[in-house]
């Protein structure tokens, strides 16, 4: 089976679809697109070729136009709205005791789900823990490192207030998992150079995808720092073999709404070739 198929009534041999396509796998002939040799193999399975083209006659043999989701204008974010967005969105570490439906929290997963990967491999694996209970046995693995880094790598646990969170934690308050109904850690194979940038990337897509859907999240750093360190907590996990978690985010539905964004550090930036940096106000 070829690995696309053009209508030749729509294509108007415009050529975008050969210049855009990332592994060069398109060449464009007199009677328009056509397969190089050897196109199957290297294809990347990105999708540019058939969402570039403007009169939808490109068609993978994996994927056609009507399969693909319209680019509508109206919905666009112009330059105030991106960075209303993007300012506005706050850590969330209080959150509702309610858990969070698995639909509406596979909704968000799915746009999470576009996020960029390294030759589009597409390999970062989702768990979900939404049991609140086995959320706290986490938490509590936490603790049990952080006990055993205090007495044994002191010089490691006093940067981190490790003493002070053990402390909270045995006066009742959890500010390892802060009470969130539910985690979410991004995982992926090691034979993949790009699987921590992937799954990086994929946490920030879902982290910005939350808010649409009514929820919030925050970076569970102790937890995934956790996880790489204490044989219990990697256990309780069971990750696949040769996996490794690069992140992990708790979910759930805000206690409170914010009002206003606070100020950031402005960007300090050096344009290659000059000696000085630049603050951008």
């Amino acid at each position: 089976m070829t690995l696309f198929t053009i209508d030749h009534e729509k294509c108007d041999k415009d050529g975008i679809c050969a210049l855009e396509c990332p592994a060069h796998i398109i060449e464009m002939t007199d009677n328009g697109p056509v397969p190089s040799v050897g196109a199957e193999e290297i294809c990347i399975r990105c999708g540019h070729c058939v969402a570039v083209c403007p009169r939808g006659a490109f068609t993978l043999n994996f994927l056609s136009p009507e399969e693909c989701m319209p680019v509508k204008k109206e919905l666009a974010l112009d330059a105030a709205h991106t960075e209303h967005f993007l300012r506005s969105r706050r850590a969330v570490r209080r959150y509702r005791d309610k858990p969070v439906p698995r639909d509406l929290f596979e909704k968000a997963l799915g746009i999470a789900c576009c996020a960029p990967t390294g030759s589009n491999r597409q390999e970062v694996q989702w768990l979900v823990i939404d049991n609140k209970d086995d959320v706290k046995k986490i938490a509590a693995h936490v603790i049990e490192w952080m006990r055993h880094l205090v007495k044994t790598r002191p010089e490691l646990a006093l940067p981190l207030n490790m003493q002070t969170l053990i402390q909270h934690w045995e006066q009742g308050s959890d500010r390892i998992c802060r009470d969130a109904p539910q985690l979410v850690f991004a995982h992926a194979s090691n034979e993949f150079g790009s699987a921590a940038a992937d799954c990086h990337t994929a946490l920030a897509y879902l982290e910005l995808a939350l808010p649409g859907f009514g929820l919030g999240s925050c970076w569970a750093g102790y937890v995934n720092y956790a996880v790489g360190q204490w044989p219990a907590l990697a256990d309780f996990l069971s990750f696949p073999e040769n996996h490794s978690c690069h992140g992990a985010l708790m979910v759930g539905f805000p206690k409170f709404k914010y009002f206003r964004a606070p100020k950031r550090n402005n960007p300090v930036v050096r344009y290659h070739g000059e000696q000085h940096f630049h603050k951008i106000f």
